[in-house]
Parts: structure tokens; sequence; C-alpha cells
């Protein structure tokens, strides 16, 4: 398997861009918290000989194909098999972090691991093979709520309700376990108007997705961890494929580059001075010469910041 054909590393460039100016010293630690396939890892150790990389990944096969992919790197890599919430264990004194969310090509690719709604394969979902409830076992056990809340909450669905309906009854003829099926329940409930708008099992399948793997709470925790894990003048990347991520991360951005201080204070003491100022202008899009060549990038939405200010917790260490 040629990796470096099937995996193209979304806006890499400027992902270099915006880091490489935080990692310019002998000994700097860049952290890729979610490693996948290594693609923008090894760029990164390429270009910047200077530099330690520490990978993150929950899934155990990413972690073994990037471990091939980097072995030329010798010590200057470790790779850690863990969920990015635990970022603040493994970055601390990092100079610059980079994520890269969502689903991730090796998954999307292996159709046996039932992410795609276009390929037949058990109900899986899980990122981390050796751990959790599958999607088959959320199907089977929530309630016709629960499916309908997740559907809302993380598909932004708007047929949720229908959707959470037409699988509780179909389980009860037989359990819904492979992908196949499941479309079959969900086209099966989808008015002609609205079926005719897009593939019905899209936000399903993504709400699903996120469920089984706890996707927005964790990331939820892992960005500000992340950011309370760099140095002063330290950087974080962070790519988002839909609107969820994206909004956790903006709100994450704003809130640690806005100021502290009291309404009406005249002057603004150092303890209130924002800890970040943000390098992108809202999120960034992958120009259109990428998004032709790679259509894994025409969702990215792309948000950047860097460290300006070292809490007085910090500094008293």
């Amino acid at each position: 398997m040629d990796i470096r054909r099937i995996h193209t590393p979304v806006m890499l460039e400027r992902c270099v861009e915006l880091l490489a100016p935080a990692l310019q010293h002998d000994g700097a630690v860049l952290v890729d918290a979610t490693l996948g396939m290594g693609g923008h890892s090894e760029a990164f150790l390429e270009r910047l000989p200077n530099i330690r990389l520490v990978g993150l990944d929950r899934d155990t096969d990413a972690l073994r194909i990037a471990g091939e992919r980097l072995a030329r790197f010798g010590d200057r890599v470790t790779l850690v098999h863990t969920v990015y919430d635990a970022i603040g264990t493994h970055a601390q004194g990092a100079s610059g972090i980079l994520f890269d969310l969502g689903v991730s090509s090796l998954q999307l690719d292996e159709a046996e691991r039932g992410f795609a709604y276009a390929k037949d394969a058990p109900l899986d979902m899980r990122m981390d093979q050796s751990s959790g409830v599958t999607a088959a076992e959320v199907l089977a056990t929530y309630s016709e709520g629960q499916l309908r809340r997740i559907f809302e909450r993380y598909g932004e669905e708007k047929l949720a309700g229908r959707y959470a309906r037409a699988i509780v009854q179909a389980r009860q003829t037989a359990p819904l376990e492979r992908s196949g099926r499941l479309v079959e329940v969900l086209q099966d409930a989808t008015p002609a108007a609205v079926a005719r708008a897009g593939h019905p099992a899209k936000r399903v399948f993504q709400a699903l997705r996120i469920e089984v793997n706890r996707e927005l709470n964790v990331l939820a925790d892992a960005i500000p961890a992340a950011m309370d894990a760099l140095v002063l003048g330290g950087r974080i990347v962070v790519m988002s494929y839909q609107s969820l991520e994206d909004r956790l991360v903006k709100q994450a951005f704003a809130a640690a580059s806005a100021s502290t201080a009291p309404a009406g204070l005249p002057v603004e003491l150092p303890e209130h001075a924002p800890r970040f100022k943000t390098l992108t202008k809202g999120a960034e899009l992958a120009d259109e010469e990428e998004r032709a060549a790679n259509p894994r990038a025409i969702p990215v939405r792309l948000r950047a910041a860097e460290r300006v200010r070292d809490d007085q917790r910090r500094a008293a260490r």
C-alpha cells in the first residue's frame, strides 16, 4: 500500500506556514493530536529537522501505519495510543499543536469499519476498535427519544424523529447490524421530495459516529487543555470538517483571545489581558485548486491562534 497515494494531508502548506514560526528553536515539540496516517507530521519532520514530534491517536491501525511511515526519524518521534482529550498529559511545554478533526482517510477507506454509508459493512464506527460501544449497539439499545436527540444534536437532521421511529420499528424484526440495512431503513422512511435533496443517511451516520466516539465531548475538553499546555509564543492550528466542531473551536479561541477586565476599568491590568491572539480571520477554507484535487478538503475550516501571555499560575512554576 502506497500511503502517499491514498492519503493527501489537507491544507498542509497553510499548516506549516502557521506553525513553523513557533517551531524554530532546537528541541521544539510539535504535538499532532490526531496523527492519522502521519502525513502532516512527516512534512513537519522533514522541513524542520530541529523539532521533536509527539503523535496521538486512538486508532491502533493508524498508529501502526504512521509508526512505519515515521520510523526513519528515529527518536525524534514519540507515538501515544490515547484519545486526544488526554492532551494535557502529553503536550505540556509544546511549541505547536495540530488538530485535524473528524474521521480519517484510513477509517473511511476501510469498508469493514462501517463509517461510510456508501459501503455495506458491519456497523462498528469506533475509532478505537479495542474499546467502547459500536454503532450497532447504539441502534439496538437507545430509546426512540435518545436516537432522535443524537440525530438532531449531532447530525442537525430535520427528520430525526421520523428516522428514530423507523429504526425502532425495524429492529423489532431484526437487529440493525450492517450499514446497508440501516441505509435501506432510512431510505424507506424518507419522503421522495427530501430524498432528491441529498442522501438520507449522511447526517444520521455522522451523528452515530460522533455519539460512538464521544467526539464533541472530547473536543470540548481537548481544545482548552491544548491551549493551556502551549508555551508562550506557542501556536495551535485546528481543522474542522463540520459546523459543530468548528463552533466549539471558535468559542474556545474567542474566550482565550478576549480581555477579562471588568467593564468600566480605566486601565487593563496585565492579568486581564488576552492569553491568545487569533492568527486567522474567521475560519479559512482550502483554495479552489486543493478542493478540486482533494475532495476531502472541501468542508475543512481552519482556525489558528498564538499564546501571547502566560497566566500567573504557569509563570510561577
